[in-house]
């Protein structure tokens, strides 16, 4: 192998694990309408990356085609410098993904240096496409090719989404307006999967909010310029009028291995921000009146899966994904101290079609590669995002409600039940299964998360009289699929073998 397939190979590599990890997983940048321009020039990119490997893999570009290889190197630079400026205009890059930004900056520097010499052979050459096939190295270049040009075809989709979700909202019915001196919603987490639709509802109910971010660059480009945009709770002065502080921020629970520095990491993510906002409410010179803290159904950690959880059932300490909801509901609690009333909304897998749970399921599926995880009998508490939201809003309304809330729809269901719903929601059926015992080998506790499951009933919602817009999963499945056709031409016809879900 050549030094520069190396090179070429490595950048490959680290480009896309930048893009899985960095762009997909962290920033969500699909999901972020400040970031069209971005992943317009992540779509060009790409597109000449998967013209390069291709030209590369099979021929020698000889005389006057050796100018298209360097045009296409050329175009490259100039769009990685323009990539570099908007992301710095846009958004606020972790140290890491900078890092890696310079390495594979670098890494392209050396590849460029390299071809200079190879382009100048073959520009002295009589014009012509001469074969140059590398066995393993002409296939792995060509597999390159076709990742790369299916990911610029799915930001390029992106893009149009996102542009598309612009032009409901220049189009659709315009906020209420807003009250003059209204006291305002605080908000964290609202670029969020919860955060965003929260952000609308209230917007749309003319409410004065405050958004906090650790990116507020990327969210002021998202909700523009009628919501106010921090990124540290010390930018609020003594005297703003905060009437309720929603809760919503905090790292993803299911991902990396719950090693100790892990555990540490989603515990000050969640508890470290509670004493913050209790610090705030004590230096406002009026408090806020409610409190709404997001939580889990992993509070009742692993119980008997036969015996419903409602929200007089206790935590199960010992068991992380229980101590992690106990602690945040903790922090919570000490503000009605304050004379604050504190809700504690515990959410369980909430299903909607631009993050959660449910793309990449639903890929899955579609795909025929939705499987059964362990015996599949475990409970997976679900709830729409339509109604995790619903909820919140009419939690804020509802000046005599207190305490834990299940946000989960009346309807359970096992892992089983929900998985051969959503696959039965594209005409598929479900054939594959996952043991149990690789999962928790690989996984450790984390993989309680999906092997094990609580049966929990929303008692508190239904009891004081909150109707759900999806109670049952199939009629929620087919809502978000319809949201996800809008906008397509046709619709699409319902299919007719729709399984009922399967309680646990």
């Amino acid at each position: 192998m050549h030094i520069l397939d190396a090179i070429l190979i490595f950048q490959a590599l680290l480009g896309a694990f930048d893009n899985l990890w960095h762009h997909e997983w962290a920033a969500r940048l699909p999901q972020q309408r400040g970031a069209r321009r971005e992943l317009t020039l992540h779509a060009i990119r790409e597109a000449l990356y998967g013209a390069l490997f291709l030209g590369l893999a099979w021929w020698s570009w000889h005389g006057a085609l050796a100018a298209v290889v360097a045009a296409i190197l050329a175009i490259e630079v100039v769009v990685t410098m323009s990539d570099f400026l908007e992301e710095d205009r846009t958004r606020q890059l972790p140290p890491f993904e900078r890092w890696l930004h310079t390495v594979l900056t670098v890494s392209y520097g050396v590849f460029l240096g390299g071809m200079a010499p190879r382009l100048m052979e073959w520009w002295s050459q009589p014009t012509g496409l001469e074969p140059a096939g590398r066995g393993l190295v002409s296939w792995a270049f060509t597999a390159f090719a076709v990742g790369v040009w299916a990911w610029s075809l799915r930001n390029a989709i992106a893009v149009w989404q996102l542009g598309r979700d612009c032009a409901s909202l220049r189009d659709g019915p315009a906020p209420a307006p807003l009250a003059r001196h209204a006291s305002a919603v605080l908000i964290t987490g609202g670029t969020g999967f919860v955060g965003q639709a929260l952000v609308r509802e209230l917007r749309g109910q003319g409410r004065r909010l405050i958004v906090l971010t650790r990116d507020p660059r990327q969210a002021r480009l998202q909700f523009g310029g009628d919501i106010a945009v921090i990124g540290a709770l010390d930018e609020i002065a003594p005297e703003t009028r905060i009437e309720a502080i929603v809760h919503l921020a905090g790292a993803r629970v299911l991902g990396r291995p719950w090693t100790a520095a892990r555990r540490r990491e989603l515990m000050a993510s969640r508890t470290r921000l509670t004493e913050a906002l209790h610090r705030l409410a004590r230096r406002l010179e009026q408090p806020p009146s409610v409190l709404i803290a997001a939580s889990a159904v992993g509070f009742y950690g692993v119980p008997d899966a036969s015996i419903p959880c409602d929200e007089r059932s206790p935590a199960q300490p010992g068991v992380f994904q229980s101590d992690l909801c106990a602690a945040v509901e903790h922090e919570a609690q000490r503000m009605e101290g304050l004379g604050m009333r504190v809700v504690r909304m515990r959410f369980g897998v909430i299903l909607g079609r631009e993050d959660g749970a449910y793309p990449m399921q639903a890929l899955a599926a579609r795909l025929g590669l939705g499987a059964r995880l362990g015996d599949g009998r475990q409970p997976m508490p679900w709830i729409h995002l339509d109604d995790a939201v619903g909820l919140i809003s009419w939690a804020l309304r509802r000046g005599d409600l207190r305490g834990a809330i299940n946000a989960v729809a009346p309807e359970s269901c096992s892992q089983a039940g929900l998985t051969q719903a959503l696959a039965a929601s594209f005409g598929r059926v479900v054939r594959l299964a996952m043991p149990a015992a690789p999962l928790r080998w690989l996984a450790g506790e984390m993989s309680t998360l999906l092997l094990d499951g609580q049966h929990v009933v929303p008692r508190m919602a239904l009891a004081r009289g909150y109707r759900f817009r999806h109670p049952e999963l199939v009629p929620a499945l087919r809502a978000i699929r319809a949201i996800r056709a809008a906008g397509r031409r046709g619709a699409e016809p319902p299919v007719a073998n729709e399984a009922p879900c399967v309680n646990p």
